[in-house]
């Protein structure tokens, strides 16, 4: 059993096209989209029409229930930007979404975690604005009630894998389209990957239990950050840039 996991497109289409051929190159057929597919100033429209043919197994990310919960007149920023883009289609597919799925009997699927869709499973915050890896007690305490080999999620964008004691194994498959950000909450601060790559994870079952396998893709990230400059959003034209913020 082999598949990709992708999650937090964040609207960059040119960077779920480069990913996406990346997947078929690997021949890998099937894929699992752990959320955040729109939200940002670059191009939620056309990633809409390009991933909703698809019918990946997906679940609904916390800025995909903004763009279908919020009034558009106090959406923040990036959820605004995209909504002006989206069709009546493209919400109601946003609404069909469920919160978590098993995919195939034994992969759990959510963004954040299994109660909170804006939560970190594997990162903690601190009041000094770092994020670092959670004591693997915190995860696991997350992880109680899911009696399956192998979960994902998505929201930090961080590639990152945490095997539980019992052997359970906890995968975040990074960012497609957006690798670097900062946030007010729960304190001011930022996740960087200091690459301005496409991320996503490829999953594989042996003989042994499960695998992970992280990958990056090059794609035209500086016309993605000219396009975000453009429409005003220095912050998310410097991610795109360098993986930093700035």
């Amino acid at each position: 059993m082999r598949f990709a996991a992708i999650a937090d497109i964040h609207g960059n289409h040119l960077a779920l096209e480069a990913v996406l051929a990346d997947i078929r190159a690997q021949e890998i057929d099937e894929i699992v989209n752990l959320g955040d597919f729109f939200s940002g100033p670059l191009e939620a429209g056309s990633t809409a029409d390009l991933l909703m043919p698809l019918s990946l197994t997906s679940v609904r990310g916390n800025h995909d229930r903004y763009l279908i919960e919020q009034d558009p007149a106090s959406m923040h920023a990036s959820d605004a930007a995209a909504y002006r883009q989206l069709m009546p289609s493209h919400l109601d597919w946003l609404r069909g979404l469920p919160f978590d799925t098993v995919y195939r009997g034994e992969v759990y699927l959510c963004h954040a975690t299994p109660k909170d869709d804006n939560l970190y499973w594997l990162e903690s915050v601190s009041a000094e604005g770092f994020a670092f890896l959670k004591p693997i007690e915190a995860i696991a305490a997350l992880a109680e009630g899911i009696d399956l080999p192998l979960i994902l999620c998505g929201h930090s964008h961080i590639p990152r894998a945490v095997r539980l004691s019992d052997g359970r194994l906890i995968v975040n498959p990074g960012s497609v389209g957006c690798p670097a950000y900062d946030d007010e909450l729960p304190y001011y601060h930022k996740v960087e990957t200091g690459h301005p790559l496409a991320s996503y994870a490829i999953l594989e079952k042996g003989t042994g239990g499960w695998t992970w396998q992280a990958r990056t893709v090059a794609y035209d990230h500086m016309a993605m950050s000219a396009l975000a400059a453009e429409r005003g959003r220095a912050d998310w034209a410097g991610a795109l840039a360098a993986g930093w913020v700035r």
